[in-house]
């Protein structure tokens, strides 16, 4: 597991395996978010084998898929909302954790300085320099 954390309650991750919810869940996760669509990942990954792996860990499971036809505001105001109601710390993954962590950074976008959002990215290995307009834009309006 590669688990970066961008805040204290949000962390991202490249794609893990339903084997790895147990540490997850002693890591002191209880919500994970699957940011990755099922059409990119083998049966052994996708949502009813992570279903049941998250549940047996004691993990909710939210599964937003980000896609560039998804990949919206909206979608990380959803994304921001199960943040909100998790019980605890979250873990949001996709392929690399660049769609988990693009997602995040959409959802601080004037609630952060586009500075820090894009610092606190780098700091974790995602340049999202391509961005700092769309932040810059979000935050003013």
């Amino acid at each position: 597991m590669d688990i970066r954390q961008l805040t204290p309650d949000y962390a991202v991750s490249p794609q893990i395996d339903p084997q790895d919810l147990p540490a997850i869940a002693a890591l002191g996760f209880t919500t994970i978010i699957n940011n990755r669509p099922c059409s990119e990942i083998p049966p052994s990954h996708q949502v009813d084998a992570m279903q049941a792996a998250a549940t047996a860990a004691g993990i909710e499971l939210v599964v937003l898929p980000v896609t560039h036809a998804t990949l919206s505001v909206d979608l990380a105001a959803q994304q921001q909302d199960a943040c909100s109601q998790a019980k605890g710390p979250v873990l949001a993954y996709c392929a690399s954790g660049t769609r988990s962590t693009i997602v995040w950074a959409l959802s601080q976008a004037g609630k952060r300085d586009t500075d820090e959002i894009m610092q606190t990215a780098a700091q974790n290995g995602y340049d999202l320099s391509m961005m700092r307009g769309q932040l810059n834009a979000l935050a003013g309006s």
